[in-house]
């Protein structure tokens, strides 16, 4: 589990100010630990009885993916890795930089990392440096955008761009495609712009900053670029606006009830700046033939008081056990949630 937070470099702005204010009172302004936690349940039990620091002296890290006898850590500005023996507790080589990311002042500073199923390759989110592009197009540069990195050569390419803020990614398992929760824009209304899930095509351009759900011209942006949002696909899936949706996992190889195995889990961080509030909570997306299939079911919820004034939680990551429950990471909350067959199975009859 990374332990982490913004490395506090984005750039100082009145409107920046303004939002670290409200995320800190709903416990999201804090110093990063800069660490990654290991947890393990060894009796099986469903609780993490040991807990330990697994890595630390990290920067911002966010994205972990294990391939074989390496482990890759995205921090904030670079990825790095590290050599890994099944059941060791600590890692204490100093690890070698595969390569720089995007920085500068980091406004969506989180890189996440999905391994390709041949483990040849790194799939990288980098969010953009700004809401719409206010610090201009120069500061966007190798950004917005889902990059590839080949592991044997260490070259990093473009894979999709005009993603604002891509965070999660997995394979689904029916087609094998490359999908993606990303964040949209804001202020320009409470119900503007949906944060969305979609598939990534290899190649394509999703709009941002210019435009937003295909050819939605985004007016505060100039120069604009008519060409580029006449390409721009529109995404699959619309999960709400300003839902801050982080996390993203395929349900297939879960343990939970069959109604929760065909579709993803999706975890939405919540919303700063949104009167009422959205998000604060896990939700289940049903696909049917490779594809979102239905409206999304609430799964873990409870997160916000009823006035919403104050958040008990914000669920970020999502991954499972040995045995197939759902863990979710809260970030406000500081805690992993764990969410079996059993609780589910009640959950579904009304008990």
């Amino acid at each position: 589990m990374a332990e982490t937070n913004s490395p506090n470099t984005d750039k100082t702005s009145f409107k920046n100010r303004i939002a670290r204010a409200i995320q800190g009172l709903v416990g999201a302004d804090v110093p990063s630990p800069n660490r990654i936690i290991l947890l393990r349940d060894a009796n099986s039990d469903g609780v993490a009885e040991e807990q330990s620091v697994f890595l630390d002296h990290l920067y911002s890290p966010f994205g972990m993916a294990l391939i074989e006898n390496t482990l890759y850590v995205a921090n904030a500005d670079s990825i790095w890795r590290f050599p890994y023996e099944a059941g060791q507790k600590s890692i204490t080589a100093a690890g070698e930089k595969v390569v720089d990311l995007p920085s500068g002042y980091n406004h969506h500073w989180t890189k996440n990392l999905l391994a390709s199923p041949d483990g040849k390759s790194l799939y990288v989110t980098i969010g953009s440096n700004s809401n719409a592009a206010e610090n201009g197009l120069q500061a966007e540069e190798g950004r917005a955008r889902i990059d590839k990195l080949d592991l044997s050569t260490g070259k990093l390419t473009p894979f999709a761009t005009g993603l604002r803020n891509p965070n999660g990614m997995g394979w689904e398992p029916q087609s094998g495609a490359l999908w993606a929760v990303v964040n949209e824009r804001d202020e320009i209304g409470s119900d503007l712009v949906p944060d969305y899930l979609t598939s990534v095509k290899e190649g394509a351009f999703y709009g941002w900053p210019f435009s937003y759900y295909g050819g939605h011209v985004d007016t505060r942006v100039t120069p604009q670029n008519p060409a580029l949002v006449a390409s721009a696909i529109a995404p699959d899936y619309a999960l709400g606006a300003h839902t801050a949706s982080l996390g993203l996992l395929f349900a297939e190889n879960s343990s939970l009830p069959a109604a929760w195995r065909n579709g993803a889990f999706i975890a939405q961080h919540g919303s700063w700046n949104r009167r009422p509030k959205s998000g604060y909570k896990v939700i289940f997306v049903p696909f049917l033939n490779g594809r979102p299939s239905g409206v999304p079911v609430d799964v873990l919820s409870g997160f916000l008081t009823p006035n919403q004034d104050r958040a008990h939680g914000r669920p970020v990551g999502l991954a499972l056990d040995s045995t197939g429950a759902l863990l979710v990471a809260d970030d406000v909350g500081n805690a992993i949630w764990r969410v079996s067959d059993t609780q589910m199975e009640q959950a579904l009859s009304g008990r």
